[in-house]
């Protein structure tokens, strides 16, 4: 909980003109993608000590609404595309060059990453030579590194926002069409989902792109967009085959998400429009400034967030290792809902070791997020990190 006089500062220091609604919906969705990650994904440890990753999702498909909830990536697109072409608009407006603002943007993303690999190219050649087993190490390893390609694809969307700022989500949203019939409707090669990595993610990167023009929201979009979106998901679902959970279940024929499906689009622009129906609420809730000032504190960590909330969960997990018998929910295999329930007891305390990993991290993204030059003196004067106005 913010202290009464952090909660001032933030207050004062942020500018009236802020929309404070599209910084809950990118702290919604990180929050929603971590605690999916946590509930999802299950560290199983063997009669030999060996290391495997599972999910409940493969034994308990009735947990596939948990999918739903929690998997916001869409909401965080279209967040990204949103202040990707308000922002690329802004840095034009003020003389920068594309080089000059993409140089920015690739360094907020970038170096915090290598901090994250630095880490654990260390610690993996340390859990190697104690004598770990490799099929463990990789084991955590990918449990860290695999929800990395989420920023490889926001990446490569950042760098074509020039390009694609005008473009109409149709377009995207009728290749991924184009490229589900052909892929599952004539047994396409595999390798024609990848088109869709781009093109799904594109889909809601240009509706805020269109939102940040001032071409996208009204009310009618909204319901739109979350009746047409859920109906369209809805019946893929039932009568199309698409699987139910919105993630990949190890073992499932098809995933959702790898590459992402027509349903998973659909579901997606169901979710925009939700986010969207929100702004009006959200504003409002977002005038208490004890409110604003934890939307405030989780977009300033957001990367922190993001990058190291597996490695939390792996050192719960490990640290667990030497109670001596295996814990239940922590190390046992998610295989009843009694897994599910216990499940929920550790969430608390991966959420305590994430905020340490970020105390130990903070400074070095608040470093990243500071302009290289001007940056501290722009804070002394009041201004919202990024925002370009005093306060």
């Amino acid at each position: 909980m913010a202290s009464p006089q952090l909660i001032r500062r933030i207050e004062s220091a942020t500018p009236p003109a802020r929309d404070r609604a599209v910084d809950a919906l990118r702290a919604l969705a990180i929050l929603g993608v971590v605690l999916g990650h946590w509930l999802v994904t299950a560290v199983v440890v063997g009669d030999d000590g060996t290391v495997r990753v599972a999910s409940p999702l493969k034994e308990l498909p009735q947990l596939a609404p948990v999918s739903w909830v929690f998997q916001t990536l869409a909401v965080f697109f279209l967040v990204g595309g949103q202040v990707g072409a308000k922002g690329y608009a802004s840095a034009r407006a003020r003389g920068m060059t594309y080089g000059q603002w993409l140089g920015g943007r690739m360094a907020r993303l970038s170096r915090p990453v290598a901090a994250v690999l630095v880490v654990w190219a260390v610690a993996a050649v340390a859990l190697l030579a104690a004598g770990v087993s490799l099929e463990t190490v990789s084991a955590l390893v990918r449990l860290v590194l695999s929800p990395l390609w989420f920023l490889l694809v926001f990446a490569a969307l950042t760098v074509v926002t020039p390009l694609v700022a005008r473009l109409h989500p149709l377009w995207p949203f009728a290749v991924v069409l184009l490229v589900d019939l052909i892929l599952y409707g004539l047994d396409g090669p595999a390798w024609l989902g990848r088109i869709n990595v781009v093109a799904g993610w594109l889909v809601p990167y240009c509706l805020g792109a269109a939102w940040a023009r001032g071409d996208l929201y009204d009310r009618r979009t909204g319901w739109a967009l979350l009746l047409g979106g859920a109906a369209t998901s809805a019946g893929l679902v039932l009568w199309a085959g698409y699987p139910a959970a919105m993630v990949g279940v190890p073992g499932a024929p098809i995933s959702n998400l790898d590459p992402p499906t027509l349903a998973v689009v659909a579901f997606g622009l169901a979710q925009c429009g939700a986010a969207l129906l929100l702004l009006g609420p959200l504003r409002r809730v977002l005038r208490r400034p004890a409110v604003w000032a934890a939307v405030a504190l989780v977009n300033l960590s957001a990367m922190t967030i993001f990058l190291w909330h597996q490695t939390a969960m792996i050192v719960v997990t490990v640290a667990g290792l030497f109670v001596g018998d295996a814990l239940p929910g922590l190390h046992t295999a998610p295989d009843g809902f009694r897994w599910v329930l216990v499940r929920l007891v550790w969430l608390p305390v991966f959420g305590v070791v994430l905020l340490g990993c970020w105390a130990v991290v903070r400074t070095y993204e608040r470093d990243v997020s500071r302009p290289a030059d001007g940056g501290r003196r722009q804070r002394r004067r009041g201004r919202w990190p990024g925002s370009g106005r005093r306060r």
